[in-house]
């Protein structure tokens, strides 16, 4: 009796499981087909949100020009049928994503404030007016996990053939492109070998706890004090004394780290990692290569752009590709391990290709991109200051600058200026997204200058 029921058990646990772990029997890889947003419940005097709207507002209009039906194709194998919780809209994922970096906000603003305006709810596919959120925050959190970074540019590649059907951005355009790089900071604290000390100390002390492994001392009140006194001592020019407090917290810090590998616990795969970065940090100097700048990420690189405001910046680097005519964004994703920006140059190119279907003849860069070995072949790569050109092809290296002003807006506009996403896929998909939004803006923009007439009373 006991065989059979935990055999019963198991069952019904391989059957609650994700359905992307394995096969489902007869269910397994059903798709979301025409799965539909959520529309609220109509009330007695209810009006429909399309009739009631301002159908000239170019939220509206946008919302008439994206091809949901194929975000729904594509993302269904993401999900299965009659299995687990019904899923979210798709629409309304999307709907939501487009909207968050469109107007810059955060995944708790987005979903807060489409309860309150009715042309977002409009956007994201509702019919009728809604009086509650329509997902918690957290779910856009999973379904950017799920999609990945090959489903983030998936909604570039909508926000570009929205505008082509709109007859907005040619395939001939597309053919003669500016590219540059620029840095996605992350959202860290600035690097100081005294917050590094305390903040892998605190982390390695959690690792013990979740363990149930007493430390012999875990320097918390110690540590606290050795950070504050630090701080003080360099706002006051007190080298000599901050370096002191500096030492003891990285003293703090081995003996720690010592006292728990001499443990020898059994660690998950998470917290190996945590004791390992809380060694480089430990081991590192000030010369090394490949350092660690943040316990939480990693990946953080210090990269140094030449700028007179601001000498380091941390993060990584995002390579970007606009049209020569009108700055449309075709690419755009982000590089880690601070590549030479020439060598960024072959996969910016081939994602244009991949993104719109037509590839770049004409390339316009600047004297970061130097060196034949990293230009594509089939393509005409002009470097900045290159003289004996014609006429028309020094206008256009001239034209090359007007990518910097699209970087300025995707940063400070749109979300790249500050990545708040989790680890490398992160980075990339905090890239694209901001892309689309920079593109949605530039259809918003043409919507407004090019209004629908207006119907005669």
């Amino acid at each position: 009796m006991g065989e059979q029921r935990r055999r019963g058990l198991q069952r019904q646990i391989e059957a609650l499981k994700s359905p992307e772990n394995g096969q489902k029997g007869a269910k397994a890889g059903d798709l979301m087909k025409e799965r539909k947003a959520k529309g609220g419940s109509p009330r007695p005097g209810d009006v429909l949100l399309k009739d009631f709207l301002n159908a000239v507002h170019p939220l509206y209009r946008l919302a008439s020009v994206v091809n949901w039906a194929q975000f729904e194709r594509q993302f269904g194998k993401f999900y299965a049928e009659e299995m687990g919780r019904p899923a979210l809209a798709t629409r309304l994922v999307v709907g939501l994503h487009y909207l968050k970096y469109l107007y810059n906000v955060s995944d708790e603003v987005v979903v807060a404030s489409g309860v309150e305006n009715p042309d977002w709810q409009y956007f994201c596919g509702a019919e009728y007016c809604e009086h509650e959120y329509p997902c918690d925050p957290t779910s856009l959190v999973k379904w950017r996990q799920r999609v990945g970074v090959e489903g983030s540019e998936k909604l570039l590649k909508e926000s570009l053939a929205a505008a082509q059907r709109e007859a907005v951005l040619s395939p001939a355009e597309v053919k003669r492109v500016n590219v540059d790089t620029t840095v996605q900071e992350k959202a860290i604290a600035f690097p100081t070998d005294a917050r590094l000390y305390h903040k892998a100390r605190q982390a390695v002390v959690r690792v013990a706890r979740s363990c149930n492994f007493k430390l012999r001392q875990s320097y918390v009140r110690l540590g606290k004090r050795a950070l504050v006194n630090q701080g003080r001592y360099g706002a006051a020019r007190q080298l000599k004394r901050a370096q002191r407090e500096t030492r003891k917290l990285r003293t703090y810090l081995g003996r720690v780290l010592r006292n728990v590998e001499r443990g020898k616990l059994k660690l998950a795969t998470k917290q190996t990692q945590v004791v390992s970065v809380a060694r480089r940090i430990l081991a590192q100097q000030r010369t090394d290569h490949g350092k660690v700048y943040s316990v939480h990420a990693p990946e953080v690189e210090c990269i140094a752009k030449g700028k007179v405001h601001k000498h380091y910046e941390f993060g990584c680097k995002v390579r970007i590709v606009t049209t020569s005519r009108q700055s449309w964004i075709v690419g755009i994703d982000a590089e880690h391990d601070n590549p030479y920006d020439g060598a960024t140059l072959k996969p910016a190119l081939a994602q244009v290709k991949r993104v719109t279907g037509t590839r770049p003849e004409e390339a316009f860069v600047d004297k970061g991109f130097r060196g034949q070995r990293y230009h594509p072949k089939a393509v005409a790569v002009y470097i900045a200051g290159r003289r004996n050109l014609t006429p028309q092809l020094s206008k256009l290296l001239k034209r090359r600058a007007a990518i910097e002003p699209v970087i300025g807006h995707t940063k400070h506009d749109h979300g790249m200026n500050r990545n708040y996403l989790l680890g490398k896929v992160g980075d990339r998909i905090n890239a694209l997204l901001s892309g689309c939004a920079w593109n949605l803006k530039k259809l918003w923009r043409y919507f407004v200058e090019h209004p629908l007439p207006v119907p005669a009373p």
